[in-house]
């Protein structure tokens, strides 16, 4: 018989939880840059990493913090990952990773966690590993500067209040966001074009970035200037940024009723590969 059990992970178990990342480094991307920084330590890595074994092997991973993260889960590891987030009562603000493993781990949790403010159920993952041919990069999108948090804050707050639904202001009046995005800022990893009045009209960040795949994020038109042709254009400008100096494949997820943008980042080169889910609370 196949002998199996799941635990909380620690920091000897690193080498092993990454090569269980390693396996899919495009959709790992985002747990794989939190572990490569922080480790296991559930302190500095912000929440917990749970792991599955199967004969001894670490085969199947969950990242549990702010995100329920559940990462090349089998079936078995799924049901072994709802039961400990029972357990342990609902602490994250949402559950997100590839949409069969989310759907399954969702349909187990929901008679207690839910329900949930929104779900959505498939979210293309699209990946692109060159420039476009057919789109020039807008030669005016540039890295933000550390002095222009005051220009970038109201675009960062005004996408994420789209997207999600509430506004990261909320709750600690938005100190973990605003450092989020001095963080990214402060990196090289935040891009905008400014109007002539210094206002964003056009941003976009990398945010997960390891050395095989890194992940496009918040992307935002200002409302005004939606439908003008910026999005395209702004978009291969950050993809020739991240080709160039991150890695050598860019990754994003995108809403499945979004076809506007759909529509852009295939414009631009990117290419679905496959599907996320997101439960929020």
């Amino acid at each position: 018989m196949t002998q199996t059990t799941s635990r909380v992970l620690e920091p000897g178990d690193l080498d092993a939880a990454l090569a269980v990342l390693d396996r899919e480094p495009v959709a790992n991307a985002f747990v794989t840059s939190r572990v490569q920084i922080a480790g296991l330590d559930p302190w500095r890595l912000g929440g917990e990493m749970w792991g599955w074994y199967e004969d001894g092997m670490l085969t199947s991973l969950c990242y549990a913090g702010a995100n329920l993260v559940p990462i090349c889960a089998t079936p078995r590891a799924v049901r072994a990952f709802a039961d400990r987030a029972r357990r342990a009562g609902r602490r994250c603000s949402s559950i997100v990773g590839p949409a069969t493993s989310t759907a399954d781990l969702w349909r187990l949790l929901e008679p207690q966690w839910g329900p949930a403010r929104e779900v959505r159920r498939h979210q293309p993952l699209m990946v692109a590993d060159r420039l476009p041919e057919a789109v020039a990069p807008d030669p005016y999108l540039r890295r933000v500067r550390k002095d222009e948090m005051e220009k970038i804050m109201p675009a960062c707050v005004a996408m994420f209040t789209e997207e999600v639904g509430v506004s990261p202001m909320a709750g600690d009046g938005g100190l973990l966001y605003q450092a989020r995005v001095a963080e990214l800022v402060g990196s090289g990893r935040a891009f905008a074009r400014f109007d002539a009045d210094g206002k964003v009209v056009f941003k976009a960040e990398i945010g997960a970035a390891t050395d095989r795949a890194c992940q496009i994020q918040g992307v935002w038109v200002a409302p005004e200037y939606r439908g003008t042709g910026l999005a395209a254009p702004g978009m291969a400008a950050v993809l020739r940024y991240a080709l160039a100096d991150v890695a050598p494949v860019v990754s994003l997820y995108v809403n499945d009723f979004n076809t506007a943008a759909r529509r852009t980042y295939r414009r631009v080169g990117f290419q679905e590969v496959g599907a996320f889910m997101s439960v929020l609370f």
